[in-house]
């Protein structure tokens, strides 16, 4: 049992204002390991002074020695990989060898990238006779999900902190752990008193009165579609900036030529990682109808290799869902699917074999999903595949872009030449092509109902900045 009761403000940690708290459950045996502090308005209140009282120094700190207090975080982090990585099993269900690779590795080389990227970025050019100037927008709220704890906090707070603007952060209620332990990686590095400041809590009180509070500048959060419109509701009444990575239905378009087999295997993966807890997930997988059946089978034999199981285990591939909502939310969808008629072949509502206890479900794979059903146009956000027909590429494209979300996407192709060209037609944010590798400089984003601006990489940084003109 892990038990918190403060709040990480100004540079020290302090008790909360209330006396409510939050408790913390292992999804995979439904026992409460944690206990951190529910915060209040008051508390919101406290953090966001702290960090507006911070910003004029830290706004005016040199670049190279910001990056300096950001590479002192990354080696943080890399110090505590092993902790972070246990952690996020135990509040998450995230299997151990993933938790290590994803959840505590990649945090560690983006933080390492915005220590570079403050010390060589311009932020200041001469276009005429003025000189522009790259200025932190200020004060920042950050407010992130459960499914990626740790690397969602450093792709808001690592960039933020670069740029020079102070931050207060709300992280999800169901992994609060994790952005506990950043915040001791946050005092370990040395950064001035109210530059991070950490409030815990529920979405609807803490989250909400941080996305309403004068003191601050720039809310960026990442979550639900249906969430992120009250926050840019709430934000947009203040007329203050946000920054939204929602959510997704990505599509996996497989042209006629390609190497089918890699193509749906890697997909499956695709859907199969953090349980499917995934916003970029390439859920639904477009295959032409002259290989269709073939396709189906192969995915059905690809999700074999992907049987829940314990997350502390290393040789478990998929652990549970987060918590129980998300498990009803899932299996919701999974009958919703049956009902509409969707050809079911692996999978289905129920707990796994003697997995009855803990979030568990089945992987799933359905057949002749048709682009008007629930499954093929609601986010699911579990390790469900839907497997869709097409009879020539102009279908393909109407069907992959025939949704409100567009996040990411996928396209394989015998040759490259012929992929890149309908990738360019995809309205999403990122497609990868053939396979092509996750990269954490590139900007990552949604087009469409998938959110406002992007995150990773220079573009990420420039999130946090206000331009300023000087003429001359």
């Amino acid at each position: 049992m892990i038990a918190h009761d403060g709040m990480y403000i100004d540079g020290s940690w302090r008790p909360a204002a209330g006396r409510d708290t939050t408790e913390v459950v292992n999804p995979a045996d439904e026992q409460v390991i944690g206990v951190v502090p529910a915060g209040t308005a008051e508390d919101v209140d406290a953090a966001v002074r702290a960090a507006r009282a911070a910003l004029p120094a830290w706004a005016a700190t040199p670049p190279a020695r910001r990056g300096e207090h950001l590479a002192a975080l990354r080696d943080a982090l890399a110090a505590r990989q092993e902790e972070v990585a246990a952690t996020v099993t135990a509040e998450l269900g995230s299997p151990i060898g993933f938790a290590r690779r994803v959840h505590a590795g990649v945090p560690v080389a983006v933080a390492g990238s915005y220590a570079e990227l403050a010390a060589e970025h311009a932020f200041e050019e001469r276009i005429g006779n003025s000189t522009v100037l790259h200025e932190p927008v200020g004060v920042v709220a950050a407010i992130t999900p459960w499914n990626y704890p740790l690397h969602q906090i450093v792709a808001k707070v690592a960039p933020a902190l670069a740029a020079g603007c102070t931050v207060v952060l709300k992280p999800a209620e169901d992994t609060p752990l994790t952005a506990q332990l950043f915040a001791e990686c946050v005092a370990d590095a040395g950064f001035p008193a109210g530059v991070f400041n950490l409030v815990t809590g529920l979405g609807e009180v803490a989250g909400r009165a941080l996305a309403e509070h004068g003191g601050v500048d720039l809310v960026s959060f990442t979550g639900s579609t249906a969430v992120g419109r009250s926050v840019a509701a709430a934000a947009g009444a203040a007329i203050k900036r946000v920054a939204l990575e929602l959510g997704g239905k990505s599509a996996c378009v497989v042209l006629p030529g390609a190497d089918l087999t890699r193509a749906v295997t890697t997909t499956v993966a695709d859907v199969m990682r953090n349980a499917g807890q995934s916003c970029n997930a390439l859920t639904r997988l477009l295959v032409h109808a002259d290989h269709y059946e073939e396709a189906v089978r192969i995915a059905a034999e690809a999700v074999q290799d992907y049987v829940p199981g314990d997350p502390a285990d290393p040789a478990t591939r998929m652990g549970p869902l987060v918590s129980a909502a998300q498990r009803e939310r899932v299996t919701g969808y999974v009958t919703r699917g049956i009902e509409e008629g969707a050809r079911l072949v692996v999978g289905g509502p129920g707990a796994p074999e003697g997995r009855e206890k803990g979030h568990y479900v089945r992987p799933t794979v359905f057949a002749d999903v048709t682009p008007g059903m629930t499954i093929a146009q609601e986010e699911i956000f579990g390790p469900v595949v839907c497997v869709m027909r097409y009879e020539d590429e102009e279908e393909a494209l109407r069907i992959a872009n025939g949704t409100v979300y567009g996040l990411a996407g996928a396209v394989w192709a015998q040759d490259e030449e012929r992929a890149a060209a309908f990738a360019r037609r995809m309205d999403t944010g990122q497609v990868d092509i053939n396979g092509g590798r996750f990269n954490l400089l590139a900007p990552f984003g949604g087009h469409k109902q998938s959110g406002i601006g992007r995150e990773l990489g220079v573009h990420g940084l420039t999130e946090y900045l206000q331009t300023k003109s000087l003429q001359f």
